[in-house]
């Protein structure tokens, strides 16, 4: 199907409207006066309407020629865009990159990760969703993402990249004025027995699904991240084990309360994770920033 407008009719447009004649913009897109005229007259005749009334000294744009500039600059903007983004992609620069944060992971040092990136001016469109247990793992086996961070357990098989950013450090904490908080001795699982648990349920969609310190305590709430497991505890809601970088503005403030527990929970090495097929800049960038940032202080 041939379209009556182009973009070279909608630049010459743009160009009569940015010098004020057609002989300026001729000069600035480095044309003759009559090719302008010419492609105008084309255009009118295709769209069946007048672009410029002509019946003053001076050319100005009908409604119709307002519209067609105002929408057809949208056009332009949206060209020169693609014609850029085709470049940056030839230069290796991957055009989006979705990452995958398991969240016992903060966010703020992503964020910060994040503005450093976009001190780069790439068009590189960056989607941020948050998994967790083996939500990560399952997110990137499924290619719903093309990095993953903050990953534990265990790790999958696959051509995949791994690397390790850090450790997280867990400790049993309950709410202040909990009655577990008047115990002498180590919590233990019969001191918890008769006591709900708060427990992250994992975000797999086809791996299977893992759990992470769950205690056999009377019942279980399950909750979808990290953040509102944290807030469960300190409503006093139930009990469990907490990641300790997380926890610890609560347990500063006296909000919770880390109590010595008998039950084993051993720390949980965090890894990052991709694609060895994957070559994008974009990725290979947050790679690398990525692997310098303390996530668990």
């Amino acid at each position: 199907m041939r379209h009556a407008i182009s973009l070279d009719a909608l630049r010459i447009l743009d160009a009569i409207e940015r010098k004020g004649s057609f002989g300026a913009a001729a000069e600035a897109i480095h044309k003759v006066p009559s090719a302008l005229s010419y492609t105008v007259a084309k255009l009118e005749a295709d769209l069946a309407v007048s672009i410029y009334d002509r019946s003053g000294q001076r050319a100005v744009l009908t409604p119709a020629g307002r519209l067609l500039l105002d929408e057809g600059r949208h056009l332009l903007a949206a060209a020169e865009r693609l014609e850029a983004l085709i470049q940056q992609l030839i230069s290796g620069w991957e055009p989006s990159l979705r990452i995958a944060r398991d969240t016992i992971l903060p966010m703020a040092p992503l964020l910060g990760v994040l503005g450093q990136f976009n001190q780069l001016d790439k068009q590189v469109e960056i989607s941020l969703s948050d998994e967790v247990l083996g939500g990560s793992w399952d997110a990137l086996v499924a290619e719903r993402c093309d990095l993953i961070l903050g990953a534990g357990g265990e790790l999958p098989r696959g051509h995949f990249e791994y690397r390790t950013i850090g450790e997280v450090e867990f400790v049993f904490a309950v709410a202040a004025g909990h009655p577990l908080t008047q115990r002498t001795a180590p919590v233990d699982q019969a001191a918890i027995r008769d006591l709900p648990t708060i427990v992250v349920a994992d975000s797999s969609r086809s791996l299977p699904g893992r759990s992470s310190g769950i205690l056999d305590g009377r019942h279980t709430i399950r909750v979808a991240s990290m953040q509102a497991k944290l807030d469960a505890q300190v409503l006093g809601l139930g009990v469990g084990f907490l990641p300790k970088h997380l926890a610890e503005p609560a347990l500063l403030s006296g909000s919770l309360v880390a109590l010595p527990c008998s039950i084993p929970r051993p720390n949980m090495p965090a890894y990052m994770a991709w694609r060895k097929d994957n070559k994008g800049l974009a990725l290979q960038w947050f790679v690398q920033a990525c692997s310098a940032v303390r996530w668990f202080l």
